[in-house]
């Protein structure tokens, strides 16, 4: 643990100071990865040929309406979902409506294939469409792993985009890189590697993002235990991207976060970390590994600084218990059933 939080550590610093954060590997190894690669693509399945537009309002209510952005690659779009309702945008949106008792407008502008480099464009076009964002999800990062993106590009990117969007009145919960050793068709040692390079990024980015005023929820291998007992149901038809269950698990994970940075009063509120349960204070680095392992666990900054570091804490969220997704467009009636505005 102490290896991987001097990386997230000196990964995070590379991308403040603009200088490399990646290892390089031998020609050979390059060779072996690339082949592997080859029979990656013919085990996993055919792609999609796009995702579901989850763009709108969700749910009714008396108060304002709360404004949410979606931004990231295309687990954050939601290929792989069948329809709109089933994305992880329009499952947290339905959510906080119903708890919350107020509209929200979902605003997705994730795009599929994104890597870290494209936030700054996503966020240009959040800013031109939202004027005033009251919070925003990004999910990105398997993208930069799969394409060898240097982890300190990647970091500076995440770290640019978060403090834009914090600027701009937002609060940030990022939803840190999937482990990717987790998807089974990929044959070892590609597997392997794929995993230490998502699990360094995810680190890396908790680090960045709680330094800039966010918080994280650790993905990791969410998914991973259920693809091997049941692969049918977590994933989609193409073994890689999530199913709409699989989604729905990630909506359960970042739901409880994102209700927290809206000021939500839930379980957890107020609430000191329990050392039973596993949960901490202490350096960010240190939290960031601790939650790469612990998936569904969410690191935030506390305001302290000590000499090795941000201080954040590392809370295990009570999952609340998720709505159904309603359709934009549409609100609960009496008998708690959706009709057509």
């Amino acid at each position: 643990m102490v290896g991987r939080a001097k990386r997230a550590r000196k990964i995070a610093a590379a991308a403040a100071f603009g200088g490399g954060g990646a290892g390089a590997l031998g020609l050979a190894t390059w060779g072996l990865l690339a082949t592997e690669a080859r029979i990656a693509r013919k085990v996993v399945g055919r792609p999609f040929e796009g995702a579901p537009d989850d763009t709108g309002t969700y749910g009714s209510g008396f108060g304002d309406t709360i404004e949410l952005l979606i931004l990231g690659d295309s687990t954050a779009r939601g290929m792989g979902a069948d329809d709109r309702a089933q994305t992880v945008g329009a499952i947290v949106a339905s959510a906080v409506a119903a708890l919350t008792s107020r509209p929200v407008r979902l605003t997705n502008v994730s795009a599929i294939g994104a890597e870290s480099a494209d936030l700054d464009r996503q966020v240009d076009v959040a800013q031109d469409e939202v004027a005033e964002p009251d919070v925003a999800i990004i999910m990105v990062g398997a993208n930069d792993v799969t394409h060898r993106i240097d982890r300190s590009v990647s970091i500076r990117h995440l770290a640019m985009a978060v403090n834009r969007l914090r600027e701009n009145g937002a609060e940030v919960v990022v939803g840190t890189c999937p482990d990717l050793g987790a998807v089974r068709p990929v044959p070892q040692p590609l597997r392997a590697l794929m995993q230490r390079w998502s699990r360094d990024l995810a680190a890396a980015q908790t680090v960045a993002v709680v330094e800039q005023g966010g918080r994280t929820v650790s993905l990791g291998d969410l998914l991973g235990e259920e693809f091997h007992e049941r692969p049918g149901v977590m994933f989609s038809k193409d073994q890689f991207h999530p199913s709409a269950a699989g989604y729905a698990r990630a909506a359960s994970a970042i739901l409880p976060s994102v209700l927290d940075a809206l000021g939500h009063h839930s379980i957890d509120t107020g609430r000191a970390p329990d050392e039973r349960r596993g949960e901490s204070v202490g350096p960010v680095a240190v939290a960031a590994v601790r939650a790469v392992a612990d998936p569904g666990t969410e690191v935030s900054g506390t305001g302290d600084v000590g000499m090795r570091g941000r201080f954040a804490v590392l809370r295990r969220r009570h999952r609340h218990p998720v709505p159904g997704p309603t359709e934009a467009g549409t609100e609960p009636d009496d008998r708690g059933e959706s009709t057509t505005n």
